[in-house]
């Protein structure tokens, strides 16, 4: 799973979800990306599921970028625990994704076999998305 090695603060705050993405909102590294259109939190868990669609998908040809990372930690209390106590132990990790901000890119396979990975890996996440290409793209 994909986690920060270290982080300043153990526990954050939940935040707001709202606008749209104001960076990574276009291709860079790769012909065809996956865009997202809705606001929510990605896991860990979702993003390592899309990376192994991605890859099993296209047959390990060509690169994958994931272009998101999961730098949030989302904490839990135990179940069936009284109100108060102090805030909940850190459970897993999500990177907050709004919309217009591209989450996987891939590149050196054919249009049809990148569109239909990028397809197979949308169906891992709980947002919409899109597959776009580069502008420049033939």
């Amino acid at each position: 799973m994909l986690m920060p090695k270290r982080v300043k603060y153990r526990k954050s705050q939940r935040g707001r979800r709202a606008g749209k993405a104001k960076r990574g909102s276009t291709i860079a590294f790769g012909d065809f990306g996956l865009k997202a259109l809705e606001p929510h939190w990605i896991t860990s868990r979702q993003i390592e599921a899309c990376r192994v669609a991605l890859s099993r998908k296209m047959k390990r040809d060509g690169k994958v970028w994931i272009r998101i990372f999961p730098d949030k930690p989302v904490s839990k209390k135990p179940l069936e625990t009284r109100m108060g106590k102090g805030k909940g132990a850190p459970e897993f990790w999500v990177a907050v994704v709004k919309p217009g901000r591209v989450l996987f890119e891939v590149s050196g396979v054919a249009k049809e076999l990148a569109h239909d990975a990028l397809k197979t890996c949308a169906y891992k996440l709980p947002i919409k998305t899109k597959v776009v290409a580069r502008p420049d793209f033939e």
